[in-house]
């Protein structure tokens, strides 16, 4: 992967924004949605950032698939192609349920990979601009900078955590063990604004439960080349193609043996949510 092909990705993810998503957003107004399942909203901007991306996404590289979480939801066939060759997964539109309330955050998601592995990761807010990039081995930038992460010198940790679990008893267990070492925070449901907030040190860690590849591919391989880490509770590697739930995102490894510590101390098992972070 080269400049140029981070330059066309960049240009699609900012024409997606410009064309699709903010012309219908107005902050405070909220707008009609859909509901695929529980929780789980779809407006028109989704489905119209989805058909730019994939036109722009499919001519970069011959022979790669794209994979869409709009035609995933219509055509699940589409997720076996996961862990494929060379693999585009788009996101268009992360955090609907908050666009749609007419809040932030919101932003859009593009991950590259082969064969399962997330290579190339792309996150872009459309309300400030800020757009994050990743390539694997080649570290990550913001706007064209580099971007290191690394433990923040607090007493107490942030840590952010959906509260959205399938299992009462699970969700319980979860804060009470980070409720007497860490500062919780609840997770708004956007991983698009959750991978930047770990690098620039606005957050130590988050605890994912649902990893879907649309949601976080970008975000590990973001997080991952920014010197933090991102990594399944067992401390095994993130793949696209792998359903299971539970990623935990740090600052830095040491932050991440820390949570991880912490989490199997207690016997707490991410796996379980019942909507989408």
């Amino acid at each position: 992967m080269d400049n140029a092909l981070d330059r066309a990705v960049e240009n699609a993810m900012r024409e997606s924004a410009r064309a699709a998503i903010m012309p219908r957003f107005t902050a405070g107004k909220p707008i009609a949605a859909d509901w695929k399942a529980a929780g789980e909203a779809v407006t028109a901007a989704d489905r119209e950032s989805e058909a730019i991306l994939t036109e722009r996404l499919s001519g970069l590289i011959p022979g790669a698939h794209v994979v869409g979480e709009e035609a995933s939801h219509h055509d699940p066939a589409l997720l076996g192609r996961l862990g494929e060759g060379v693999c585009w997964i788009v996101d268009p539109l992360d955090g609907t349920a908050n666009f749609a309330a007419g809040e932030g955050p919101f932003g859009i998601l593009v991950a590259l990979a082969e064969e399962g592995i997330p290579v190339g990761g792309w996150i872009l807010d459309p309300l400030t601009g800020r757009f994050c990039s990743a390539r694997i081995g080649a570290g990550a930038t913001i706007d064209g900078a580099p971007v290191r992460a690394g433990a923040q010198a607090r007493t107490i940790p942030h840590i952010a955590v959906t509260r959205l679990f399938a299992d009462p008893t699970r969700r319980e267990a979860l804060f009470a063990t980070l409720s007497g070492t860490c500062d919780v925070h609840d997770s708004p449901r956007c991983a698009a604004d959750q991978y930047p907030r770990i690098a620039l040190g606005e957050n130590d860690a988050t605890l994912f439960t649902r990893t879907i590849a649309w949601d976080h591919a970008a975000g590990v391989i973001f997080l991952n080349e920014a010197g933090g880490r991102a990594a399944r509770p067992d401390g095994s590697s993130y793949r696209c193609d792998d359903a299971q739930g539970g990623l935990i995102a740090a600052a830095c490894p040491q932050r991440w043996n820390e949570v991880a510590t912490l989490l199997t101390d207690a016997g707490v098992v991410l796996a379980g949510a019942a909507i989408a972070d």
